[in-house]
């Protein structure tokens, strides 16, 4: 993968990602399931979010479990 491979999936990442709080006034929660649907990995999320890969993974099962519920 060239640098401008990286790059350019890197300003893809921040596209969805003001797209998605755009689109709502979103919790943490909210944003993080929405990004893991989006396809980007536990680590990536927390490096744009600020938090750990751990706190990611966790908020991703629990919704996923929640969603799963409600269907």
């Amino acid at each position: 993968m060239t640098v401008d491979d990286v790059l350019l999936q890197r300003l893809d990442e921040m596209v969805r990602l003001l797209a998605i709080i755009a689109k709502r006034g979103t919790r943490q929660s909210e944003l993080i399931l929405e990004l893991g649907q989006q396809g980007l990995s536990p680590t990536r999320i927390a490096q744009l979010l600020g938090t750990s890969p751990n706190a990611v993974s966790v908020t991703l099962h629990k919704m996923r479990k929640t969603r799963k519920g409600k269907g």
